[in-house]
């Protein structure tokens, strides 16, 4: 035997049959199941691969969906607050702006008086606390305010410059009736906050 005719295998063979006496057609079969067997264990392993990927795709898309939705719940509240919160101010500054740019007349501060005096508990010594120029349109005009009213015990009139136009402050023996327009306004403010 020479050299050339020798295999060498590293490990020994198991299981081998010789084919060389074959018919052609038997071993273009045996190849082609082969191939095809082949084919099919490749297509069942990329199946199990896809669906693996498909499946680990779909759990880290629901993943992300569930942190998504958490974080709108928390968020969305926080947002909706905060946008309530700028509705009040902004519609506390227009309210300000208007009464801001409302003409100061006389039925004006009078209206105010006689709303600030119906809240007092007790009609004995009160004292009316205007702004300086709303206390001269009264007297300037002759408003009847200025000599009480019929269910009122005496009243004084005096300035401060601490009311701004268009309130007033009113002191009874009880307390304070705080009348003017910042507090009423500041008054809103927190009956919408709360």
């Amino acid at each position: 035997m020479k050299w050339a005719d020798t295999i060498l295998f590293d490990q020994p063979l198991q299981d081998v049959r010789l084919l060389a006496g074959a018919p052609t057609q038997d071993w273009q079969q045996f190849l082609r199941d082969r191939e095809q067997a082949a084919f099919e264990e490749g297509r069942r392993a990329g199946e199990s691969a896809l669906s693996e990927q498909l499946l680990r795709q779909r759990n880290d898309t629901i993943e992300l969906q569930r942190g998504i939705l958490s974080s709108l719940q928390t968020t969305l509240p926080k947002v909706a607050h905060e946008a309530e919160t700028a509705l009040i101010e902004l519609a506390l500054e227009a309210a300000k702006k208007i009464v801001a740019g409302m003409p100061v007349d006389v039925a004006m501060v009078e209206s105010t008086v006689r709303e600030a005096l119906r809240q007092a508990e007790d009609s004995a010594e009160i004292v009316i606390q205007l702004h300086p120029d709303d206390l001269a349109l009264l007297r300037q005009h002759q408003a009847e305010i200025l000599n009480g009213l019929p269910d009122s015990g005496p009243m004084r009139f005096s300035h401060s410059s601490e009311v701004g136009r268009g309130g007033c402050v009113i002191q009874t023996r009880f307390g304070l009736i705080d009348a003017r327009r910042e507090t009423k306004i500041e008054q809103l403010r927190q009956s919408l906050n709360s």
